[in-house]
Parts: structure tokens; sequence; C-alpha cells
């Protein structure tokens, strides 16, 4: 039985509500744990939050009139979430209103790239090695996803989400990576290549002070 919506629903929806309520509309009546595993193979790429608020937000929009909820009465007793035809009217006025936000970037290797000038030429040699390796596999991990996605999708539960994340934004998780990687790549060889010329200067410098000393021109002082 669907409920009516709360007038203070659309003030108080989030980003998590929304991330709900499209699983829903896309994939159909689906349990928390269900939920879970469409963030984790498409949108945890690319929009994280705690797991636990997949738990929390379906109650929360079944009290807003957004969703509707029937529990099993024995065996798991599983807690099975479907939208309602005002979840609908609250995803469609959100999707038309573009984000206007601009994009923030919080990586926390780049915040200690940026204080590691105070520490010797290891320290940011170690941030970017790690990030290399680090963003080589989530490429790897992206470019499987990509072959993957040129195969007819299988007719599972998740097949829809997974098909529009290789479809629509895998594209952009591809060109991050590759970005990161070759920035990445370029503080190794910076540092790697300062480190050379460190080594050059003091090699140099070493080897003008063994050098032997230049006596001047000798005087023939014998009759």
């Amino acid at each position: 039985m669907m409920t009516e919506q709360h007038p203070s629903a659309g003030r108080s929806l989030t980003p998590t509500s929304y991330l709900v309520l499209g699983l829903l509309a896309r994939e159909g009546p689906s349990t928390p744990y269900e939920l879970k595993g469409h963030v984790a193979a498409t949108i945890g790429h690319f929009w994280s939050f705690p797991h636990a608020l997949l738990y929390k937000e379906p109650p929360r929009l079944v009290g807003l009139g957004l969703l509707t909820e029937e529990r099993e009465l024995d065996g798991r007793r599983r807690r099975l979430f479907t939208i309602t035809d005002a979840g609908r009217q609250a995803l469609r006025a959100w999707l038309g209103e573009p984000a206007t936000q601009p994009t923030e970037l919080r990586d926390l290797a780049l915040l200690q790239l940026f204080f590691a000038d105070l520490e010797p030429t290891t320290a940011r040699l170690a941030i970017a090695r790690e990030q290399v390796s680090l963003h080589r596999a989530q490429l790897a991990g992206y470019e499987a996803g990509e072959r993957q996605g040129l195969r007819p999708p299988a007719d599972a539960p998740g097949s829809r989400t997974i098909e529009q994340w290789r479809g629509v934004t895998l594209r952009m998780g591809l060109l991050y990576e590759r970005a990161a990687v070759e920035f990445w790549e370029g503080v190794v060889a910076a540092v790697d290549a300062e480190e050379g010329a460190t080594a050059r200067a003091h090699a140099e410098d070493d080897g003008a002070q063994i050098a032997p000393q230049d006596p001047g021109p000798r005087t023939d002082t014998t009759t």
C-alpha cells in the first residue's frame, strides 16, 4: 500500500536519498544488502559514502512516502523496499535540476605531496610510487570492466545498473585513472631527475676537491 509523500520530503532529501531512489527505480524492489551490492559494483567507483546509510536511508524514505516496505515474517526476515509514484516524481524532479556544485577532489596522496618538501626526496618518491601502483591496479580493473561491457549483459539482478555503469560513467573512470597514472609517473620521474642532478653535483664537487693543485709555472734556478 502506497503512502502519501510528506510535505517536507523534497527539502530533506540527500544525494544518498536519490542514490537509493535511482537504484530502486532501475533494479526494482531490493533489500539494503542488494543495494549495497549494486553500489559496490558500480556507483561506489565514483561516489563514496558509509554503506551503513543504505540500511538507514530506506526506512527514512518510507516515512516520507517515497518507498514502501515489505518484511518477511520468517526465515531471514528480509526488508524489501519498493519505490512509490511519489518517489519516482522526486527522482524525476532531481534529475531535472542539473548539479551546479564544482567537483571536489579530496585526494590524501595529493595532500601528502603538497607537504612532502618538508622531508627528504625519498618521502615524495615513496608517495608517488605507491600511487602509481594503486592507480595502475584501478585502471586495470576498469579496463577489464570495459572489455566485459562489450558482451551482452546478463539477465540477472543488478545487470542494468552494471550495464549503465559500463556504458555511461566507466569512461570517466578510465580517463581519470590514466591521467592519475601519468601524473604520478611524472612525479617519480621528476624526483629521479632531481636526485640524479644532486648526485652529479656532489660527484663534481668531490672530484674538484681531490684534483691535484696546479703548482703554476716552474722556474729553473740552475746556472
